[in-house]
């Protein structure tokens, strides 16, 4: 691999796992049916018959009240929740995307590398709020030669928008992509297990994102473990260009102005060997280069948001950012993908 990875060091050439969850309808809970039964004193039962404009009134005001509880059921939040149990935050807009913090507050709390195994360590960015129950949860790798403090951006703008981000460093910083996948796996695995906010994830919705040659380590992972809901590489870097093993909805993101892994040798190909049955999504940023992940981009967010909240938390509210597909403009050479999701 000829230039530079990860920080901009000059190196040599070198070899740089869906189910949808089940949530009862508002139609399945809380409807209440009022009937109309003119009451009768005991001991009197048909002595008096109501008259046919009380029995209308009577029916009227059930059928309002009906209506009135019906319409309540439908559209209060609890309601919604019960359609869908993991959605998490209000109603997702352009600029709530785009904001460098969601609804959230954040905390992060640090993990040392002598304390894990697997991986080298790192720093949890997660919600502090406990009110909303356990929340989606995603490890991020860096790249050659990098540390996590290159992703460290990430941690608290995807954490405020309600998930728990673990961001890592690897055991070494010329580890390669097979190694940083497998190290994303022993993240998780710490994050869910171990960690101190493990009752604050919840262990069936996970994700995975990397930059360079930690996006590659994410191609790697997913590969892997196909149980991961949702995967994000970042200008990613591998020997390895074909993914047909792949089933997690995969967020490809390439750069336009990458000399260090092109886009025409690494992210098209490897968007383009993904099975045509796996949802899946190929960003290639506008005036852009391979460390353009290194530091605060909104459209990075703004996507990457988007597709983890609708792939982790099944919330199709975020569907209307992805499909129809995003048109080419000053920050998108081009978006390619598949409309409408399946998963």
């Amino acid at each position: 691999m000829p230039g530079r990875c990860g920080t901009g060091t000059p190196v040599p050439a070198c070899r740089c796992p869906n189910g949808r969850r089940p949530g009862l309808s508002p139609r399945e809970r809380g409807r209440l049916v009022v009937h109309s039964t003119p009451h009768t004193p005991a001991g009197h039962r048909g002595s008096r018959r109501t008259s046919r404009p009380t029995r209308r009134r009577l029916a009227g005001a059930a059928a309002a009240i009906t209506a009135v509880v019906g319409l309540s059921t439908l559209t209060s939040p609890g309601a919604q929740a019960a359609d869908n149990p993991y959605e998490r935050g209000p109603a997702p807009t352009q600029s709530s995307i785009e904001a460098l913090r969601g609804p959230y507050s954040v905390s992060e709390t640090s993990v040392s590398s002598l304390g894990v195994t697997g991986f080298g360590g790192g720093t949890i960015y997660y919600p502090t709020s406990t009110s909303d129950g356990t929340f989606g949860a995603v490890a991020i790798a860096p790249g050659f030669t990098a540390y996590q403090s290159s992703m460290a951006w990430l941690g608290p703008r995807l954490a405020s928008q309600g998930f728990v981000v673990f961001t890592i460093d690897t055991n070494t910083t010329v580890d390669q992509p097979a190694s940083r996948g497998e190290q994303l796996l022993a993240a998780l695995d710490y994050l869910t297990q171990r960690s101190t906010v493990r009752t604050r994830v919840d262990s069936s919705r996970l994700g995975v994102m990397g930059h360079s040659m930690g996006g590659g380590g994410t191609l790697e992972a997913a590969k892997d473990r196909p149980s991961l809901q949702a995967a994000i590489p970042l200008t990613p870097w591998n020997t390895d260009k074909t993914w047909p093993e792949v089933s997690t909805p995969t967020l490809i993101v390439g750069a336009d102005g990458d000399t260090i892994a092109p886009v025409s040798s690494h992210a098209e190909p490897f968007y383009s060997s993904l099975p045509s049955s796996t949802d899946r999504a190929y960003l290639e940023l506008n005036s852009a280069t391979h460390f353009s992940p290194n530091s605060s981009n909104t459209t990075i967010a703004k996507y990457s948001i988007s597709w983890l909240k609708r792939f982790i938390d099944n919330d199709t509210r975020y569907e209307q950012f992805l499909c129809p597909l995003p048109s080419s403009s000053l920050t998108i050479e081009e978006y390619r993908g598949n409309c409408p999701h399946t998963s």
